[in-house]
């Protein structure tokens, strides 16, 4: 079967110039045929992600056409506007597939608003609330290696699709044909015929005063002297970050030279992903000669965001995502707290996989904490729910451990532009009273507890790579461990139980441990990997590491 469409692709006339001589060339390669052609990417709520290239399993015009085409037959239900917004990153091909998604709803005679270069996911997210669309497409593979691209849909909210229309769009692009089924127009026609328009001044400078009106102390970075470094890692981030640092009063950045234009092979880094050392290596070299107060990364669709802090010492220490998740709360609630705008009864929600630290600091504020799937969309549902009940202004802050953060219900996404403002206000902040994050993150352990949080992946890459995983939730689920290295396991609690948590289904599993440690292990939702997330407490931060140590060796044979 897989041979027949190999066959078939290799005898199709195809625009793209790259394919042709890829399928040439694997002519007699079976396992590479099989590899590309034996099953198809499979479209979910997170939409497409799969290594660039020629089959039903790359990504590739074709695909991208045919996903558009199941986007397009569920958007004709829709009613509204009959509008779509798009936005694409500096990944390969990322222009070129965000073109082919607008021809392919054009001639669907449905009306595209496309950003006229690449701008990150929340402005795609804070686009589509803007012109009021059914749907956005977002062309990106997030901080995956340069070999890989993606698409992501969202719903008329600006949040990721519901598991429900996502279904409807998967049983469509499985009615499409990948090579014949989407109907196309040329880009340049639908820009003729009206149907394509480029998100206009209006909307960009909505976006950026929106991000701008959430700063805790407004005025205080024009006099605080803060002095950055800045990569976006070769992505979308350059002109949203430093106008929006700009305009708050943060002009002492120095942009990391070779990370600064947008270039999708990424040449400095082989995974442009703010959460690891060696993307943020040069960075760190250059905020060491000078001297900088903090060092900041954008990944490339820039809803992510990682920082160094410098250190009394002057050394410069990564910030964890869920130490960063803890330091906003507290910042945003001291802030407002003292500027009188906190509202009243306040929400902030995380990750059922973020840190339990959250809870502590939240209990102290006075702030409602709600956790949630892992998966932005889920915070968004949070927002969504207190909009609709006519209280939107009660949510200051939303975070995931994989460094996602939102303050301000603008967009429904993670948005690594006012991450970034905030986390340069709230160091500007610290150093104008004589301290420092570093500092800060010390004295809220001394508080609360040393805790750590930790993750570990194990790959499981091939055609077989999916089953396994399945395998070994399953066992977990069947022969669920009774201790960790002797450390007693008080409470599992199994997320795909709905009953149990009071949210959907998802395929986690959560062990609480007699120590007050936890251990969560959660299949990755768009790569073939299963995660563990650690949680320890020690007096100190060594008695923490010592745990968690003795917890990954005990969990290993359990992910063989």
């Amino acid at each position: 079967m897989y041979q027949e469409e190999y066959k078939r692709w290799l005898a199709a006339d195809l625009e793209d110039p790259d394919l042709k001589p890829e399928l040439s060339r694997i002519r007699e390669d079976d396992n590479e045929i099989r590899e590309r052609f034996a099953a198809s990417l499979k479209f979910g709520t997170a939409g497409l992600r799969g290594i660039l290239g020629a089959g039903t399993n790359r990504m590739n015009i074709y695909v991208v056409r045919q996903a558009t085409q199941g986007l397009a037959q569920w958007v004709k239900t829709q009613g509204g506007t009959q509008t779509v917004a798009i936005s694409y990153d500096s990944r390969l091909k990322s222009d070129i597939f965000a073109k082919a998604a607008a021809g392919v709803m054009a001639a669907n005679g449905i009306h595209v608003r496309i950003y006229d270069s690449l701008m990150p996911v929340p402005a795609l997210s804070f686009a589509t609330r803007y012109y009021h669309c059914n749907a956005g497409i977002m062309v990106t593979a997030s901080h995956n290696p340069s070999k890989y691209n993606g698409y992501k849909a969202y719903g008329p909210d600006g949040c990721q699709l519901t598991d429900d229309a996502a279904a409807i769009v998967y049983d469509e692009i499985q009615r499409t044909d990948v090579l014949t089924g989407a109907s196309c127009m040329s880009f340049a026609e639908g820009v003729e015929q009206g149907l394509i328009r480029f998100v206009g001044d209006d909307c960009k400078n909505a976006f950026y005063a929106a991000i701008e009106a959430r700063q805790v102390r407004p005025g205080l970075c024009k006099t605080a002297g803060l002095k950055l470094v800045y990569s976006p890692l070769n992505g979308s981030g350059l002109i949203p970050v430093t106008k929006v640092l700009n305009d708050i009063g943060i002009t002492d950045i120095t942009i990391v030279p070779e990370q600064e234009y947008p270039n999708g092979y990424f040449t400095t880094c082989s995974y442009p992903n703010p959460e690891i050392y060696a993307a943020l290596e040069l960075g760190l070299q250059l905020a060491k000669e000078t001297g900088a107060d903090l060092m900041l990364a954008t990944d490339p669709d820039a809803d992510r965001v990682g920082i160094a802090m410098k250190c009394p010492d002057g050394s410069y220490e990564l910030v964890s995502g869920n130490e960063m998740g803890v330091l906003l709360l507290d910042y945003i609630c001291a802030g407002r707290i003292e500027k009188g705008t906190m509202p009243a009864n306040p929400v902030a929600v995380k990750s059922i996989v973020s840190t339990p630290l959250t809870d502590a600091v939240a209990a102290h504020y006075g702030v409602e904490l709600r956790s949630v799937l892992t998966g932005f969309k889920w915070i968004g549902d949070q927002i969504a729910s207190l909009e609709a009940a006519g209280e939107v202004d009660r949510f200051i802050f939303g975070y995931e451990e994989s460094y996602g953060y939102l303050a301000g219900p603008y967009v429904r996404d993670k948005d690594a532009v006012i991450a970034s403002m905030l986390i340069c206000e709230m160091a500007a902040y610290y150093r104008s009273i004589g301290s420092s994050i570093k500092q800060r993150l010390e004295e809220i352990y001394a508080q609360y507890g040393r805790y750590l949080n930790e993750v570990d992946s194990y790959e499981f890459p091939g055609l077989t790579g999916m089953d396994r995983m399945a395998g070994i939730m399953q066992s977990l689920r069947d022969n669920a461990p009774t201790d960790f290295a002797g450390d007693k396991v008080v409470k599992v609690t199994d997320y795909k139980d709905s009953a149990a948590t009071g949210l959907p289904a998802s395929n986690v599993l959560i062990f609480e441990l007699e120590s007050g440690a936890t251990v969560v292990v959660r299949p990755s939702g768009t790569e073939p990997k299963i995660k563990t997330y650690f949680t320890t407490r020690g007096k100190d931060l060594a008695e923490a590491k010592a745990q968690r140590a003795t917890l990954t060796e005990a969990i290993k044979p359990l992910l063989a």
